[in-house]
């Protein structure tokens, strides 16, 4: 099945991903590697809604757009994560084409690890790891896309080699064919093709984040969520109303669904497809704007209406995080 065409029924369809979650460990060395070394702007620094004793971090473009957030709750005493069938195995960030040569160098000097550049579906990837074993990959290709808001600066990153946006995530399931149908028959992705053991399948190609790769034989290895551990993968939803559509498709699908949650800056739904990797949908809106401008955007502590009573309480238990920009 995973060889036909996105079927006729489907009549909703994800622009992409919205976010990708991860655990990390110390928070200032997270923040360390992914608004410094890989360059993404820290676009807010809040609590984690379930466990608000842990930072909740993200980065991305210059406004936070939708498919270009990391985001990562820092438990810094968590055991490290393994990888397996029902995970995520890598995400990838999308760079233009030619870049490959200076990230090589750049993330070799920040312990890194890159693997030797590999070529696929006409596109060069990066391998890579970040300080907690979180696997990660750098793609450049002729099909980067890059979104209104742009892609963040940074002094030691030459603009024509930033990191624009996602370029997509890499499933680990068993058997990739029931995962496959949700994607194609619900989802609206479509498969473009198979290389080097991945099967591809892709949504809108105008989109950031228009990709998910599907090992095409699954590790059967046993997962340990920890550190270095995707905790879950969200696809967009353009607002409340196009959410709601797909919580009553997904049902209707015989798949398990939370009610909508709360998030401040998006409002999500979770459930998990039929590998066992965690899916959220995430509305586009309100956005990362709603509590502090553009120019100030992660600069500050920022908490949910709920916890703003908790402040001083949070703030002395949370890490003052130091941005690259703060260091004298």
């Amino acid at each position: 099945p995973t060889n036909r065409p996105r079927s006729h029924l489907v009549t909703l369809r994800v622009p992409g991903i919205h976010h990708v979650t991860a655990i990390s460990g110390p928070a200032q060395q997270n923040m360390d590697f992914y608004a410094d070394v890989l360059g993404l702007r820290t676009i807010k620094q809040t609590v984690n809604f379930d466990d608000p004793g842990t930072h909740h971090l993200y980065y991305g473009d210059r406004a936070g757009t939708p498919g270009t957030a990391m985001t990562f709750f820092p438990w810094e005493h968590a055991p490290r994560g393994g990888s397996g069938s029902g995970a995520t195995e890598a995400t990838g960030f999308s760079v233009p084409a030619g870049s490959l040569e200076f990230w090589g160098e750049r993330l070799k000097g920040a312990g890194a690890s890159p693997q030797e550049v590999d070529t696929r579906f006409d596109e060069e990837s990066l391998r890579c790891k970040d300080p907690d074993g979180l696997i990660f990959e750098i793609v450049a290709g002729p099909a980067t896309r890059e979104t209104t808001a742009g892609a963040p600066v940074h002094p030691d990153i030459p603009t024509e080699f930033a990191v624009h946006a996602f370029h997509g995530v890499l499933l680990d399931v068993v058997d990739p064919d029931p995962t496959a149908r949700l994607l194609t028959d619900i989802m609206g992705f479509e498969h473009v093709g198979e290389y080097g053991g991945r099967l591809r399948f892709r949504t809108d190609e105008h989109e950031v984040g228009s990709i998910v790769d599907l090992r095409s034989a699954g590790s059967g290895a046993r997962v340990y969520m920890g550190r270095g551990s995707v905790h879950h993968v969200a696809f967009r939803a353009r607002d409340d109303e196009e959410q709601q559509s797909w919580r009553e498709t997904i049902t209707n699908a015989g798949i398990p669904v939370t009610t909508v949650q709360d998030r401040c800056y998006f409002h999500s739904i979770y459930f998990r497809e039929p590998g066992g990797v965690l899916f959220e949908i995430a509305t586009d809106t309100p956005g990362f704007g709603i509590d502090e401008s553009e120019e100030e955007l992660g600069r500050k502590l920022q908490l949910p209406p709920w916890f703003e009573s908790q402040r001083e309480k949070l703030e002395a238990q949370l890490p003052r995080l130091v941005l690259p920009d703060e260091r004298s």
